[in-house]
């Protein structure tokens, strides 16, 4: 077991919208990403995803219109199936916990920002 410093795992890197894993727990992998900018719309038809907001405002969109706000410390659970798109003003740090067959992009694998082979950090 080993203590895990979300600080020093994000000084790591400095790309967005490219997720590390940062642990595993019951087939589910621990992910964290510095996003900054809008993300594409897609949905994970088999896996939900939990979005957690370290530093920053990470906003979600959803196609009813509605647009979830999440500051740091709040997380949101997005139901499988539910098309969503994720986007940020400024950049902002995020944590997320899914299935480890979930892909970043869904739906859209053929996106240029999806990401099959993750870094462990």
């Amino acid at each position: 077991m080993k203590v895990i410093r979300l600080e020093d795992k994000f000084a790591q890197f400095t790309d967005h919208w490219n997720p590390r894993v940062i642990g595993e727990l019951n087939d589910q992998h621990l992910k964290i990403a510095r996003v900054q900018g809008e993300f594409i719309w897609h949905n994970h038809a088999a896996e939900d995803e939990l979005f957690m907001v370290v530093k920053g405002q990470l906003l979600i969109d959803f196609r009813d219109g509605i647009t979830a706000e999440l500051n740091p410390g709040e997380l949101l659970v997005v139901p499988r199936g539910t098309d969503h798109r994720p986007h940020s003003a400024a950049e902002t740090w995020i944590l997320m916990i899914e299935p480890k067959s979930t892909v970043n992009t869904g739906d859209q694998t053929a996106s240029e920002r999806t990401r099959t082979d993750l870094e462990q950090i």
